[in-house]
């Protein structure tokens, strides 16, 4: 008999459902009745808290296309684990009594940068895990793509489509505020594939006055609305000069602003005089069903966490490396950050359409 834990954790996306039920469609077509599947819920907190179940083969039937997670998620600070204080180390010792309880062989972990984190320490506490990258930003460290991110990509790039009719109606400038604090990946692809005329990325940081230059010159052209797209974490030009105590304190001090997307819409109303707007999909992007391209790549990447629990090869997080379903050690994982290369080719492919960065 084998007994396996699967558990998401962080912030949800589309494809969770569908990586929940390629891992167990594949481990009872392996294992048949010789394997158990058991459920933790909330992520971290049913580890550490023992609140578990054990699933049958009918959970894991119809859930392709659901989004969201059947398990439910939670978000437990890596820092607040790792800190070494009395509550962080019982914290520790209480999900390794539940993965002993469970007299689990393996933990399949779904998550992003900060559940990777975790599942690292936890693999150093002996554990044996298996993760799965998800993440709707695509920044996971050792694979080209992350289940979720096509799928948030879509919801992001039809939102700048409807925002496309109203600004060309009234004759506005609108700034579309898209998820991702520290990469551009959203951004980059939902902006050309939602046709901004700008994108902001947090890897380029940006000079106002070559956005408002580039909306008066559509201007004279005939143009009457411009629309930009802007990560979560855009900076200018002056804020990345910035040490990393001096950007919170500046940020801090903006309160009038929401988000970086208010103050870059009310700059460019200052230096244009055109009446700008923003719009902000928030969660809405992390929501609704995987579209096909994530439905297909979960149940991939939950076959591939199968293969890898019946090899006995633990420590690893299921990749695709240059198109290739593979595999890489957790500890190379941990901690690193995917950002947008400037000299990445879709940059150029934007550039030489016309998008700018405001960066030149």
């Amino acid at each position: 008999m084998i007994r396996v834990g699967i558990l998401t954790s962080g912030g949800d996306c589309q494809g969770l459902n569908a990586a929940i039920r390629g891992v167990g469609k594949a481990l009872y077509l392996k294992f048949g009745n010789e394997v158990s599947i058991y459920g933790i819920r909330d992520g971290y907190r049913g580890l550490i808290e023992n609140d578990t179940y054990l699933m049958k083969p009918a959970d894991f039937s119809g859930i392709i296309n659901l989004g969201g997670t059947i398990l439910g998620t939670s978000r437990t600070p890596f820092k607040m684990l790792n800190s070494g204080t009395d509550e962080a180390n019982a914290k520790i010792e209480n999900m390794k009594k539940t993965y002993k309880k469970l007299a689990l062989d393996c933990l399949v972990i779904l998550g992003g940068n900060g559940t990777h984190k975790t599942a690292n320490l936890l693999r150093k506490e002996g554990l044996n895990l298996v993760t799965l990258p998800k993440t709707i930003d695509n920044d996971l460290w050792g694979t080209d793509i992350t289940f979720g991110f096509h799928s948030a990509v879509a919801v992001a790039a039809n939102v700048l489509d409807s925002i496309h009719t109203t600004a060309t109606s009234h004759g506005r400038v609108f700034v579309v505020e898209v998820m991702g604090h520290k990469a551009g990946w959203m951004t980059l692809y939902a902006g050309i594939a939602g046709s901004a005329n700008a994108i902001l990325l947090p890897e380029i940081p940006y000079n106002i006055d070559v956005f408002a230059d580039m909306i008066k010159e559509r201007t004279k052209r005939g143009k009457r609305f411009s629309i930009i797209a802007v990560a979560e974490g855009a900076l200018d030009q002056d804020e990345a000069k910035l040490s990393k105590k001096e950007f919170k304190a500046k940020r801090a001090a903006e309160t009038q602003y929401p988000s970086i997307a208010y103050r870059i819409a009310h700059d460019l109303e200052e230096r244009t005089g055109h009446e700008t707007r923003v719009a902000v999909p928030g969660h809405i992007q992390r929501g609704g069903a995987p579209v096909a391209y994530d439905r297909l790549l979960s149940t991939r990447f939950g076959a591939a966490a199968a293969e890898l629990i019946a090899e006995k090869n633990y420590g690893r997080m299921v990749a695709i490396v240059k198109n290739k379903l593979t595999s890489v050690p957790l500890e190379e994982v941990a901690g690193k950050l995917k950002t947008v290369p400037t000299d990445f080719e879709v940059i150029q492919t934007a550039r030489d359409i016309g998008i700018s960065f405001g960066d030149r």
